[in-house]
């Protein structure tokens, strides 16, 4: 059994699709599957080429089992809507041309990069070979979500017709969470090509370093403060700036943010707490995954935010797993599934997104939270969603098919 898979994220990059991807893919080689990956040479999130690599024409290696391809791209910083799409178009093009030359038994494209998915489905129709799409996000409406597309645009219209075809030609389709699922329905796509695989954590790896010695980081922040830390993408989707804004509201002295990570919004949320001359925020940039874990181990809550859109009602973001896993309460700023989610396995306190009233009676909340006894719902989440068990459900969907 051959499989290709096309994403545009991988490791060593740390963000959300390429964590999976490579949990998924490594589980895949344990078992005894010859994966191929295609992906582009690592930049994320800066836009800069990783140490060890460079942007080069194609080049090979090989992680854990895993071979990996790694084909040149437009790179570019994570900001710009055209030099963005520049980068997908890249990679797509590349990706479909060396692909035509690798044997598979199924290819699988991921999105949201909307090109990926394309390439995975010409690469289909040219080797004559099943395709699977997996659908971490739903493109174009997320982009109208985060303003930067127009329903009544051609670009939405045009857009929104390659969908509804790949949904329609794909043998398989992997989605990440059952609201997904039924928006798929919804548009008269098969149910039985459908399976929900949702995110997760590879427990193996967190485990492994909560069992170790160094776990210790200072984060120079007052001890007797009850840290608050968002890490992921500050981007538009992320309505951080409606956090900080809040902050001038907050009475209660207790609590400090912590925002880790880089994104298109990450200097004028800087500029915006200097501004409102906040002292309880701390901003540190994107760190490798040791050094995350080491501040994740070390804080009290973990926020979880987006922009309050009903596309947004779809999405279960994968940092709440990984939080989870190391027993953090998450501070939830998003409804749909997720909110479902935090509350059926009580692991935290919700807030409506975008409401002030509502998020400072979730901080008041979330304090008593982390007072109470709930360490076994954490445990029985974690393990619900072990990337172990999830990678074979979406192996056992994809050898049902081929």
């Amino acid at each position: 059994m051959k499989i290709l898979f096309l994403s545009d994220n991988f490791y060593p990059e740390t963000n959300a699709p390429a964590n999976r991807t490579y949990d998924h893919c490594l589980e895949w080689v344990r078992k005894g599957i010859d994966v191929t990956v295609i992906t582009c040479v690592p930049n994320f999130p800066e836009g800069k080429v990783h140490n060890g690599y460079s942007n080069k024409l194609i080049q090979k290696e090989r992680i854990n089992g895993i071979k990996v391809i790694r084909v040149w791209s437009y790179i570019s910083k994570n900001s710009g809507f055209y030099k963005r799409i520049l980068d997908f178009i890249s990679y797509s093009i590349m990706a479909f041309f060396i692909g035509i030359f690798q044997k598979f038994d199924i290819v699988i494209g991921t999105s949201p990069q909307f090109f990926t998915v394309v390439s995975a489905r010409f690469l289909s129709f040219f080797k004559m070979k099943p395709w699977v799409m997996e659908v971490r996000d739903i493109w174009p409406e997320s982009i109208v979500a985060v303003g930067l597309l127009n329903k009544n645009s051609f670009s939405y219209k045009f857009i929104r017709k390659i969908e509804i075809w790949l949904y329609k030609s794909a043998n398989r389709i992997i989605v990440v969470t059952d609201s997904f699922r039924n928006y798929l329905i919804s548009l008269n796509i098969n149910p039985e090509k459908i399976e929900v695989v949702k995110n997760g954590i590879n427990l193996e790896e967190i485990n492994n370093f909560k069992n170790s010695v160094n776990k210790e980081i200072d984060l120079n922040i007052p001890k007797n403060k009850l840290i608050i830390c968002y890490a992921g993408t500050l981007g538009m989707a992320h309505g951080l700036d409606f956090i900080i804004n809040s902050l001038t509201k907050l009475k209660n002295k207790n609590f400090h943010f912590l925002f880790i990570g880089d994104g298109a919004e990450k200097n004028n949320l800087i500029e915006l707490s200097k501004k409102l001359e906040l002292d309880n925020i701390t901003f540190l940039k994107r760190q490798k995954k040791s050094d995350l874990y080491k501040i994740i181990n070390n804080i009290d809550v973990s926020l979880v935010n987006l922009k309050k859109n009903n596309t947004f009602l779809n999405v279960i973001p994968s940092k709440i797993f990984e939080n989870i896993a190391f027993g953090k309460p998450i501070l939830l700023g998003l409804e749909g599934e997720s909110k479902q989610l935090i509350n059926s396995y009580r692991v935290g306190i919700t807030f409506e997104p975008e409401s002030q009233k509502s998020f400072i009676n979730a901080l008041k909340k979330i304090e008593n939270f982390c007072g109470t006894k709930v360490e076994n719902n954490f445990v029985k989440m974690s393990i619900d969603f072990d990337r172990k068990k999830l990678a074979a459900k979406m192996l056992k969907f994809l050898l049902k098919k081929v």
